[in-house]
Protein backbone atom coordinates (compact mmCIF):
# COMPACT_ATOMS: atom_id res chain seq x y z
CA UNK A 1 0.00 0.00 0.00
CA UNK A 2 1.11 3.48 -0.73
CA UNK A 3 1.35 5.97 1.87
CA UNK A 4 1.18 9.63 0.82
CA UNK A 5 1.44 13.18 1.97
CA UNK A 6 0.41 16.66 1.09
CA UNK A 7 -0.68 20.07 2.32
CA UNK A 8 -3.39 20.22 -0.96
CA UNK A 9 -6.81 18.81 -1.75
CA UNK A 10 -6.52 15.65 -3.43
CA UNK A 11 -9.34 15.72 -5.76
CA UNK A 12 -8.95 16.37 -9.41
CA UNK A 13 -9.81 13.77 -12.52
CA UNK A 14 -6.74 12.27 -14.07
CA UNK A 15 -6.88 11.76 -18.08
CA UNK A 16 -3.26 10.14 -18.17
CA UNK A 17 -0.75 8.49 -16.07
CA UNK A 18 -1.24 11.02 -12.98
CA UNK A 19 -2.19 13.79 -14.82
CA UNK A 20 -4.91 16.66 -15.14
CA UNK A 21 -6.36 18.19 -17.91
CA UNK A 22 -5.39 21.85 -18.31
CA UNK A 23 -1.59 22.87 -17.93
CA UNK A 24 -1.99 23.52 -13.94
CA UNK A 25 -0.56 20.48 -12.12
CA UNK A 26 -1.32 20.24 -8.64
CA UNK A 27 -0.07 17.62 -5.83
CA UNK A 28 -2.64 14.59 -6.54
CA UNK A 29 -1.19 14.78 -10.10
CA UNK A 30 2.56 14.82 -9.27
CA UNK A 31 1.58 12.02 -6.77
CA UNK A 32 -0.03 9.83 -9.44
CA UNK A 33 2.83 10.94 -11.97
CA UNK A 34 5.14 9.01 -9.13
CA UNK A 35 3.01 5.98 -8.98
CA UNK A 36 2.82 5.69 -12.87
CA UNK A 37 6.37 6.20 -12.97
CA UNK A 38 7.45 3.31 -10.68
CA UNK A 39 4.64 1.09 -11.45
CA UNK A 40 5.76 1.73 -15.29
CA UNK A 41 9.64 0.74 -13.68
CA UNK A 42 8.70 -2.47 -11.91
CA UNK A 43 6.55 -4.07 -14.89
CA UNK A 44 9.14 -2.87 -17.47
CA UNK A 45 6.89 -1.47 -19.36
CA UNK A 46 9.06 1.34 -20.52
CA UNK A 47 6.35 3.03 -22.97
CA UNK A 48 5.18 4.17 -19.88
CA UNK A 49 7.94 4.63 -18.00
CA UNK A 50 9.08 7.54 -21.44
CA UNK A 51 5.49 8.60 -20.84
CA UNK A 52 6.35 10.17 -17.05
CA UNK A 53 8.92 11.88 -18.27
CA UNK A 54 10.26 14.81 -20.04
CA UNK A 55 12.51 14.89 -23.10
CA UNK A 56 15.23 16.89 -21.39
CA UNK A 57 14.89 14.81 -17.99
CA UNK A 58 18.06 14.95 -15.89
CA UNK A 59 18.76 11.66 -13.83
CA UNK A 60 21.87 12.09 -10.77
CA UNK A 61 23.01 9.39 -8.67
CA UNK A 62 25.31 11.30 -6.16
CA UNK A 63 26.89 8.37 -4.64
CA UNK A 64 28.34 6.80 -7.56
CA UNK A 65 28.46 10.38 -9.31
CA UNK A 66 26.29 9.75 -12.62
CA UNK A 67 24.29 11.62 -14.85
CA UNK A 68 22.30 10.63 -17.21
CA UNK A 69 20.79 13.51 -19.64
CA UNK A 70 17.88 12.94 -21.69
CA UNK A 71 14.68 10.37 -22.02
CA UNK A 72 16.10 8.52 -24.65
CA UNK A 73 19.80 7.43 -22.49
CA UNK A 74 17.20 7.40 -19.18
CA UNK A 75 14.93 4.54 -20.18
CA UNK A 76 17.92 2.75 -21.25
CA UNK A 77 19.52 3.12 -18.47
CA UNK A 78 16.72 1.55 -16.09
CA UNK A 79 15.79 -0.99 -19.40
CA UNK A 80 19.07 -2.34 -19.46
CA UNK A 81 20.09 -2.44 -15.40
CA UNK A 82 20.58 -6.06 -14.35
CA UNK A 83 19.38 -8.35 -11.88
CA UNK A 84 15.21 -8.78 -11.40
CA UNK A 85 14.45 -5.86 -9.26
CA UNK A 86 10.98 -4.88 -8.07
CA UNK A 87 9.70 -1.65 -6.30
CA UNK A 88 7.25 -0.89 -3.20
CA UNK A 89 6.36 2.76 -2.73
CA UNK A 90 6.50 3.33 1.01
CA UNK A 91 5.65 6.77 0.97
CA UNK A 92 5.16 9.86 -1.64
CA UNK A 93 5.72 13.52 -0.24
CA UNK A 94 4.58 16.00 -2.88
CA UNK A 95 4.67 19.73 -2.31
CA UNK A 96 1.51 22.43 -2.66
CA UNK A 97 2.20 23.63 -6.10
CA UNK A 98 2.83 20.69 -8.05
CA UNK A 99 6.38 20.68 -9.16
CA UNK A 100 8.21 18.61 -6.47
CA UNK A 101 7.80 15.17 -5.20
CA UNK A 102 9.54 12.83 -2.85
CA UNK A 103 9.15 8.84 -2.59
CA UNK A 104 10.90 6.31 -0.01
CA UNK A 105 10.91 3.08 -1.90
CA UNK A 106 11.62 -0.55 -0.85
CA UNK A 107 13.58 -2.39 -3.97
CA UNK A 108 14.36 -5.79 -3.71
CA UNK A 109 16.31 -7.93 -5.97
CA UNK A 110 15.91 -11.62 -4.71
CA UNK A 111 17.17 -11.47 -1.12
CA UNK A 112 18.58 -8.19 -1.33
CA UNK A 113 16.18 -5.77 0.23
CA UNK A 114 17.04 -1.48 0.02
CA UNK A 115 15.41 1.51 1.11
CA UNK A 116 15.98 4.67 -1.08
CA UNK A 117 15.05 7.60 -1.60
CA UNK A 118 13.76 9.62 -4.89
CA UNK A 119 13.58 13.54 -5.55
CA UNK A 120 11.47 14.29 -8.23
CA UNK A 121 11.09 17.63 -10.42
CA UNK A 122 8.18 18.37 -12.87
CA UNK A 123 6.89 20.65 -15.12
CA UNK A 124 3.94 22.49 -15.55
CA UNK A 125 2.72 19.75 -17.87
CA UNK A 126 3.46 17.47 -14.96
CA UNK A 127 6.42 15.61 -16.62
CA UNK A 128 9.28 14.39 -15.01
CA UNK A 129 12.31 16.73 -15.65
CA UNK A 130 15.25 15.38 -12.94
CA UNK A 131 15.07 12.64 -10.89
CA UNK A 132 17.74 12.06 -8.19
CA UNK A 133 18.22 8.88 -6.48
CA UNK A 134 19.81 8.39 -3.17
CA UNK A 135 20.20 4.52 -2.14
CA UNK A 136 21.94 3.26 1.26
CA UNK A 137 25.92 3.44 0.72
CA UNK A 138 28.20 5.07 -1.80
CA UNK A 139 29.18 2.79 -4.70
CA UNK A 140 31.14 2.46 -7.90
CA UNK A 141 28.68 1.70 -10.63
CA UNK A 142 28.43 -1.43 -12.75
CA UNK A 143 30.58 -1.72 -15.72
CA UNK A 144 28.68 -1.35 -19.46
CA UNK A 145 27.05 1.90 -19.31
CA UNK A 146 29.44 4.32 -19.51
CA UNK A 147 27.94 5.26 -22.63
CA UNK A 148 24.74 6.29 -21.41
CA UNK A 149 26.24 8.59 -18.33
CA UNK A 150 28.54 11.08 -17.31
CA UNK A 151 30.49 10.87 -14.24
CA UNK A 152 31.26 14.12 -11.77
Amino acid sequence: MTETADTTDRAGAADGPGISSGSSVGTAEVRGAVEAYWAAADARDWDAFAATLADDVVYDLPQSRERILGKERYVAFNRDFPGDWHVRIERIVADGEGLQAAARTLVTDGPDRMHAIHFFTFDTQGLITAVTDFWPEPYEPPAGREHLVERY
